[in-house]
């Protein structure tokens, strides 16, 4: 007996654990935040077509405006920008002859995200191998029924003076990366509620375009 009143216990504590997990993956709100697409757009680039993944120039040599010139362009550097869509899903969604009908209490209300890079290879320290993950601030109010996009910053300035994309500008390396973007925020009723996305973004000394 015994026995399998420690058994019972544990099946107890595991179910518990598994609960709260969820728990914390999913949050306490009724709805899920659904991210829709990711797009970049490369800073500097003459093409302002956003894409599914990104080409970050690591230096850009400018010919205009004065003092440069074609002859004599500029080195400069440009952060990247990104473009998040996204959607709200009920959790419970009812049934066939008795959905769920959500309230204006579902919209979400995001204020801030979390960029963090990582390679496949496995090398991933950062200020090494890849550029230093970072918080920003972004502010949307994700409504019923509709979808809608939100812009933040990608790529920083700062992530392109040091290493190791600064060591790009003198060498042909390309480093290709995932980053991880997770946005935050509230639901009206203040259940918090998060929802993570991948972008590639590669990072080298790419030709000037």
């Amino acid at each position: 007996m015994r026995h399998f009143s420690k058994l019972a216990v544990l099946s107890a504590l595991a179910v518990a654990s598994a609960s709260c997990g969820d728990v914390a993956r999913s949050g306490r709100s009724p709805v899920f935040l659904v991210i829709d697409s990711i797009t970049a757009t490369a800073g500097g680039s003459t093409s302002s077509t956003p894409t599914g993944f990104l080409q970050s120039d690591v230096l850009r040599l400018v010919t205009t405006p004065d003092p440069c010139t074609t002859t004599s362009p500029c080195p400069t550097i440009y952060n990247d920008s990104g473009t998040a869509t996204f959607h709200l899903s009920l959790k419970d969604i009812g049934t066939t002859t008795t959905p769920t009908t959500p309230s204006s209490n579902n919209q979400v209300t995001l204020t801030r995200y979390h960029v963090s890079y990582h390679r496949a290879d496995g090398r991933n320290t950062p200020g090494v191998d890849v550029p230093y993950a970072f918080d920003g601030a972004a502010t949307l109010t994700v409504p019923i029924g509709n979808a809608s996009s939100v812009g933040f910053e990608l790529v920083r300035h700062v992530a392109k003076a040091e290493a190791p994309l600064v060591q790009l500008v003198s060498n042909a390396t390309i480093i290709t990366t995932i980053a991880d973007v997770t946005f935050y925020g509230q639901d009206l009723v203040g259940n918090e509620i998060q929802a993570t996305g991948s972008i590639q973004v590669d990072f080298g000394n790419f030709g000037d375009r």
